[in-house]
């Protein structure tokens, strides 16, 4: 690989987890929440570039999580990243022609590195030292993916057989496999010649773009259209709703790995694990002499091998084995840990039935801070608001609600009808339906207040932005 080339990062910062709920939602899910240590997914993902020559990341990113996203870099102090935001989730294939695009801009023989922001991996040096093998036979116009040398027969991963050596740490792809049975699964681990599929790939953009639009002509018309007529809003960059909507809706693997000639793949040992249920998260984490993993306020007596995790108040338990039980603050989870793929299904029936927990914790954040519901009726709510230094939440009006705030620690300014007040601690102040208002933290801590909201609609949609 030529000194001179730098690798273009791509994150895929996607999905919802729904497997690690009740902790990973959809609004907070699993790739940005601490679960092995103080860092999240994403941020180990993004440490995990420091050995490889890369210029600054493009993280693909749902708009909805795109301030916590951005929060996550600026804490691993990572300024120099883009945040491509999609209006909708269209799969990878869509996602990594925008990338693609992006990266051509810069260089028109741009290497990209696609990492999905959820995988844990043990050992950064392997790793690195894989993508370093890869480069040459993407350079050579391989799209080269990484198989994962399986521990198991596990039915929750495709899997890659793989084909002729290109040499002693590559290979061509024979075949993509899905999820297997288990007799299936046992069959590939005995075999030798199967791996599992990592998700992960370095190839040329534009070998990429040339094979997708060989396979899926449509994906790269509508992604140029979207790419082309893209807007900057404040540090994220936004492809065009309607041109990205027509987009057929598919992964890489099923428009192009499984159709190309050109596949590739290197072996990756590093300690992998997509943490994609809450029994491959125990799986990597430390236990106790019991077995046990316990996280937050938890008591046992007489369990083992077992993972109890407490987010908002006291957990007991007494007398399982194998086991997960997972506290938050607006809901509870039981399950074996045999069980722990079927996860899914109940996130997809509280989808069926409207309930919000799927959505969003208690704690929902914002571009200035942060809120908790803390008492929620038909026609009232109170919430703990948290404004960071130098933030304020904009100027709105509500039709069908009042207001009325009292600040707990911290220094204020309201903006009410064009009159501005400060308000301190141990202060209050209210605001009537329809009255034009906005407040900011003009402290050097954080503001933070009491909220509490009554009305005919007390909802996120009673907002009039000004």
């Amino acid at each position: 690989m030529p000194t001179n080339k730098k690798i273009y990062p791509v994150i895929l910062s996607g999905g919802s987890g729904t497997r690690l709920w009740p902790l990973s939602r959809k609004e907070y899910p699993k790739h940005l929440i601490p679960l092995i240590d103080k860092q999240s997914l994403l941020q180990k993902t993004l440490e995990r570039l420091a050995e490889l020559p890369c210029h600054g990341p493009m993280l693909i990113c749902n708009q909805d999580q795109r301030f916590m996203v951005a929060e996550q870099l600026h804490e691993i102090g990572l300024d120099q990243a883009s945040i491509i935001l999609e209006p909708m989730g269209r799969n990878t294939a869509p996602a990594l022609a925008i990338a693609a695009l992006s990266a051509l801009e810069q260089d028109p023989e741009a290497i990209m590195l696609v990492l999905p922001a959820d995988h844990m991996i043990n050992d950064t040096a392997k790793f690195t030292h894989a993508v370093k093998q890869a480069l040459p036979y993407a350079i050579d116009n391989h799209l080269v993916t990484f198989g994962i040398l399986p521990t198991s027969a596990h039915t929750g991963y495709g899997y890659i057989q793989c084909g002729e050596s290109l040499s002693d740490n590559a290979f061509q792809v024979a075949k993509f496999v899905e999820k297997p049975s288990l007799q299936l699964a046992e069959d590939y681990l005995k075999s030798g010649d199967y791996y599992w599929n990592s998700g992960m790939f370095v190839f040329k953009a534009a070998a990429y773009l040339a094979e997708l639009e060989r396979y899926q002509p449509e994906i790269v018309s509508h992604c140029r259209q979207a790419w082309g007529l893209r807007k900057h809003d404040l540090d994220f960059i936004r492809v065009d709703e309607t041109a990205f909507a027509l987009s057929p809706n598919i992964s890489i693997d099923y428009a192009v790995m499984e159709k190309t000639t050109l596949a590739a793949m290197v072996p990756l040992d590093a300690g992998w694990s997509d943490v994609g249920a809450w029994s491959a998260l125990f799986d990597v984490n430390a236990k106790d002499s019991a077995g046990n993993i316990t996280e937050g306020d938890v008591w046992v007596d007489n369990v083992t091998d077992s993972y109890l995790y407490a987010q908002s108040r006291l957990l007991a338990v007494v007398g399982v084995k194998d086991h997960i039980i997972i506290e938050t603050a607006d809901a509870v989870l039981v399950a074996d840990k045999s069980h722990a793929e079927q996860v899914k299904n109940i996130v997809q029936q509280l989808e069926k039935n409207n309930r919000t927990e799927r959505l969003y914790h208690r704690v929902r954040y914002r571009p200035w801070g942060h809120h908790e519901l803390l008492v929620e009726s038909e026609h009232f709510q109170v919430r703990r608001v948290i404004i960071n230094p130098e933030m304020m939440i904009s100027l709105q009006k509500h039709q069908l609600r009042s207001e009325h705030w009292v600040v707990v620690s911290g220094l204020a300014e309201v903006n009410y009808n064009g009159a501005v007040h400060t308000v301190k601690a141990n202060e209050s102040f209210y605001v009537s339906a329809n009255m034009v208002h906005s407040i900011k933290n003009i402290g050097e801590g954080l503001l933070e207040f009491i909220e509490v909201q009554v009305g005919e609609c007390v909802k996120e949609d009673d907002i009039v932005r000004v």
